[in-house]
């Protein structure tokens, strides 16, 4: 579990072009140090640790819906702080607005071993949603102008999933609370993995079903996963939020290799990967993100037609040749009362029922919308079990 106070950031799409600079300055270390002297000499030497661990943690998304950032708090009001209009950070609506979190954040990372990506999500989320912590972004996170509600339950909670590991990135004030609700679940900080880890799914036989579905939480409702999936998903048809599914989107899940970390990481491989993100950062694709920490190599989700941006294909660790189909939920309409919107819809496509079977996925949480990522020979089971039942959704 990392210690260092993170923001979260939003920039719409509109916005993009005039926030590059600040992005490729989380990319590159000595960009932004030329920033501050009004360029580099021609002496200056790279830092001896490789860029990709030079943060704590690091979170860059764009998706059909937004750009969305998750940088340490220094870094968020150092580059992109100065680049928001003054009026806008008074501005007590949200609208097409670039916004930095008023919340610290803290993450925490839990190792999945033994369940896959879909499981991994409904085992995380669950005891978070079931406990009445919000495991999903709410707008009210943003503008000072709105107050907190007291009696409310926990502030939003994000759900990344990576190549590597699993996080869950939580406002600092609510840090000791998500962890009681993991511990309570079983989940137990390993010091070795610097990670979460659900010591009683290392004993059990998996299945397409949750552990959570039949245990009933300490709190009050929702007592079941199901029920939670009932009420999560009426919330998205009264609020009229449609999953769109993005076909003609195929992403790729592939990583920096872990064995150039460390003194002897290849530095020419580190070099064509910043080069080849460098690119997507400058021309967007319409999905990327990706993913650093100081402990693991880089996380990328690629659209697969940027993938030749990386060059040889040693550069990228995973399949190339396996893709996965974005299905987003615009989540800005969404209260600030809303709760277990991960949890909801993982535990729809993950449990199965209804006459629909199981599907695998992975989660993305970003600052104002929720991205599913199936399969692409799953894509059509998926879009079924969405529909499924008297609150199915129409999936566009």
């Amino acid at each position: 579990m990392q210690d260092g106070r993170l923001s979260l950031i939003h920039i719409p799409l509109q916005c993009y072009a005039t926030y590059v600079q600040p992005l490729l300055q989380l990319l590159n270390p000595m960009l932004g140090a030329a920033v501050h002297t009004h360029g580099a000499s021609e002496g200056d030497q790279p830092s001896a640790t490789p860029w990709a661990t030079q943060h704590p943690f690091l979170n860059v998304s764009i998706t059909p819906i937004e750009c969305s950032v998750v940088c340490s708090k220094a870094l968020a009001q150092e580059y992109f702080a100065p680049l928001i209009p003054p009026k806008q950070k008074n501005s007590s609506t949200s609208g097409d607005q670039v916004t930095i979190s008023r919340e610290d954040f803290v993450v925490i990372s839990v190792e999945g071993e033994g369940l896959d990506a879909g499981q991994r999500v409904l085992e995380l989320t669950s005891p978070l949603a079931m406990a009445g912590m919000y495991v999903q972004p709410t707008s009210n996170a943003y503008y000072p102008s709105q107050p907190i509600t007291t009696n409310a339950p926990l502030s939003s909670i994000f759900f990344i999933t990576t190549y590597f590991s699993d996080y869950i990135l939580v406002p600092l004030k609510s840090r000791s609370a998500v962890i009681h609700a993991l511990e309570a679940r079983g989940f137990a900080f390993e010091k070795s993995a610097e990670a979460y880890v659900n010591v009683a799914a290392h004993h059990r036989n998996t299945s397409s079903t949750s552990s959570f579905e039949t245990i009933p939480p300490s709190t009050p409702p929702p007592a079941t996963v199901f029920e939670l999936q009932a009420r999560t998903f009426a919330l998205l048809r009264r609020r009229d939020i449609v999953p769109q599914v993005h076909r003609s989107i195929r992403l790729v899940q592939c990583a920096g290799r872990r064995d150039s970390l460390g003194g002897g990481h290849d530095t020419a491989q580190y070099l064509k990967l910043q080069i080849g993100l460098t690119k997507c950062i400058v021309h967007p694709p319409r999905f990327l993100s990706l993913t650093l920490t100081e402990s693991e190599p880089p996380s990328l989700l690629l659209e697969k037609a940027t993938v030749p941006l990386f060059g040889a294909s040693d550069v990228l660790l995973g399949s190339k040749d396996e893709y996965l189909i974005p299905i987003t939920l615009n989540l800005e309409p969404l209260p600030f009362e809303a709760t277990g919107i991960v949890c909801g819809v993982a535990g729809k496509l993950v449990g199965g029922g209804l006459g629909v079977q199981a599907v695998e996925m992975s989660y993305l949480s970003t600052a104002r919308a929720g991205t599913v990522m199936v399969n692409e020979v799953d894509l059509e089971r998926a879009v079924e079990a969405l529909n499924a039942g008297e609150w199915g959704l129409d999936v566009e």
